[in-house]
Formats: C-alpha cells, structure tokens, sequence
C-alpha cells in the first residue's frame, strides 16, 4: 500500500494536521507522520525540531507544553494535533508510519508503546536507529523500519536489513532502480515521489511514500 507524505494530498492540504490524515485516509492511504515530545510529555505530530519554519518563532518543541503550541498553531490555521488525535482518526484502518525524530529515552519509549498499543496497523521508524533498536528492546513484536538517507551506503543498508527483527526499510527514491536494493528481502517504503510521472513508472512494483498528486 501507497502512503502519503505528512498527510499532503495536494497542494490545498497542509502537513502534519488532522484534517490533512482525515483527506488521506478518505483518500484510502495510510500515512507517514513525525512525531516529537513536548515539555509535558504529549506527543504531537509535527515534523521540525523548533518552530521556526512553519510558524516564525525559533522556539524548540521540547521545551514548549502542548497548550501553548495548540494555541499558536490554531491561530495561524496550522493545528499540530496530538498523535492520538491522528491514531483515532485512522479507525485502526490504515498503516501509520510514525517517524521518531528525536532521541527517546527508553521512559519515552515505552510511554510510545502504551498509548499506541490499541492500534495494530502502526509502523516506528526513524533514522536514529538506536530508537528502534532500543523499542524493539522493550517489545520485540512491534513493527518497526529503519530509515535511510540518499547518503546512505548500499552496504551499510543490505547489512542493516538483514536483522530479522527488522520489518522495514524506508528509502530514498535515488534507490528505487538499484537492484542490490531489489533485492532486499525485507519489505521497502521509498520516498517522496513528488511527481506523477514518477508515480507511475514505480507505483506497481514498489510501495512508495507520496505527496502533492
């Protein structure tokens, strides 16, 4: 299954807001969403480490509580929801791809697990693969994927894939056409595809994370 990029179905969707998962999932598409903490320990949806590109304001997610950043967001037509908002709304339907962003500590981590334990389609990704590695530590049945740069080397991802307890591999699109990639047994996600043409030449044999079609 395809899955849109921060709930971006076009260019009249914003990223990473509720009303933007509710589109995709009418949609029929699973998402892809990142994930930060707040101070008090909330989890939102929300793709940057300050708040500086989206809202003007250079101030770090981690040191802000949820109601000043809901507040702000509301005012600007830009609402970050919490990551249980976008859980409830996918109706345990679709497969969410929840980027971890930031290091968690494995107190935050299990707290991940808790409040997403309802929810059977979830997939933890992250680039920061200590973060994976560490909540598959805790829960070893979860579904997880490790993410990987265009600067990352096929050797170090073919090496890396090769952990069984590993579900995913989330690409750059630069690896779509390499066939030591292909081959790869563990399933593949590659992103973004950003136009239609490249939709169609890789949507039937690939599962691609997608965004503004």
């Amino acid at each position: 299954m395809h899955i849109i990029h921060r709930g971006i179905v076009n260019k009249k969707f914003k990223e990473n807001i509720l009303s933007s998962f509710k589109k995709s999932f009418n949609l029929g598409y699973g998402i892809e969403t990142d994930i930060h903490l707040t101070k008090d320990n909330k989890f939102i949806c929300f793709h940057d480490f300050t708040l500086n590109r989206i809202f003007k304001k250079n101030l770090s997610v981690k040191n802000l509580d949820y109601s000043y950043i809901k507040k702000l967001s509301i005012n600007k037509k830009k609402p970050i929801p919490l990551l249980g908002e976008v859980l409830k709304a996918s109706k345990n339907n679709f497969p969410l791809l929840i980027e971890i962003k930031p290091y968690f500590s494995n107190k935050i981590l299990k707290k991940l697990i808790s409040e997403t334990s309802k929810y059977k389609k979830c997939i933890f990704i992250s680039f920061k693969h200590k973060n994976i590695y560490n909540l598959l530590k805790i829960k070893s049945n979860i579904k997880t994927g490790l993410s990987f740069s265009n600067r990352s080397s096929l050797k170090t991802i073919i090496k890396k894939s090769k952990n069984q307890k590993i579900n995913y591999c989330i690409l750059d699109k630069i690896f779509l056409d390499s066939r030591s990639i292909q081959k790869i047994k563990v399933k593949k996600y590659f992103y973004t595809i950003k136009k239609k043409s490249e939709f169609k030449k890789y949507c039937k044999n690939n599962c691609l994370i997608f965004e503004n079609l």
